[in-house]
């Protein structure tokens, strides 16, 4: 690095978040920063509060205690609208179950997510051929392979070239050669454009392919 090289501010920081449901407190002030271009692990045994943290991150809860901040706007100040617009805008989120809408072709669930960001069938096309599935665009998601439904539903969380990308467990349910493939995706989704990314695994060594690893403990968050 040169005496004159700046460092990227975090794109997303958590200052002492705690969250709690009923009696059980999921996460105890909590600091993490996410910087841009950065792709982080994040390992935790089931129940930990990992999907919890995703949740946060992306603005579908809120904290009981702290902040969560997006580029310098704090998300947990924002109103439900407000935090639905960011999501569409600037933050892709993939999930273990998908969320692919299984009567529409692996296009078009691209392109409806497109829409709300003026995207066309063009763009979902490339965005699918982009993550090698650019052969399934035309089938329905039950004919498509679990590697290949996760790749379409990552190409989903991109249609509208979000700034953060959030990826919940989405390899538990594949054999090790379809889940390294299907990170090799993220990875390269995040490398592309300095994406932020974060993907929560149960697999260390999956984990171990992140530029930055960290575990989540008795509701703590900590470098591995």
């Amino acid at each position: 690095m040169t005496a004159n090289a700046v460092t990227p501010g975090p794109l997303v920081h958590l200052d002492g978040v705690s969250k709690a449901f009923g009696e059980r407190r999921i996460l105890r002030d909590v600091d993490l920063e996410l910087r841009p271009g950065e792709v982080t692990s994040l390992v935790g045994a089931s129940g930990s509060g990992k999907s919890t943290l995703v949740s946060l991150l992306a603005g579908l809860s809120a904290p009981d205690e702290g902040h969560v901040v997006f580029d310098g706007a704090r998300i947990d100040e924002l109103n439900d609208a407000a935090r639905a617009h960011l999501r569409a805008e600037r933050i892709g989120v993939v999930l273990q179950s998908g969320n692919l809408i299984p009567f529409l072709t692996a296009a078009e669930n691209v392109e409806l997510a497109t829409r709300f960001g003026q995207g066309d069938g063009a763009r979902a096309r490339d965005a699918l051929s982009d993550l090698s599935v650019g052969d399934r665009a035309d089938h329905l998601p039950r004919r498509m392979s679990g590697g290949q439904a996760q790749r379409v539903t990552i190409a989903v969380a991109l249609a509208n070239d979000p700034d953060l990308l959030l990826a919940d467990e989405i390899t538990g349910q594949l054999d090790t050669q379809t889940a390294g493939q299907v990170m090799a995706a993220i990875a390269d989704a995040g490398a592309r454009r300095e994406r932020t990314v974060l993907f929560v695994t149960h697999d260390h060594d999956i984990a171990g392919r992140a530029d930055r690893r960290l575990v989540l403990e008795n509701g703590r968050v900590r470098q591995r």
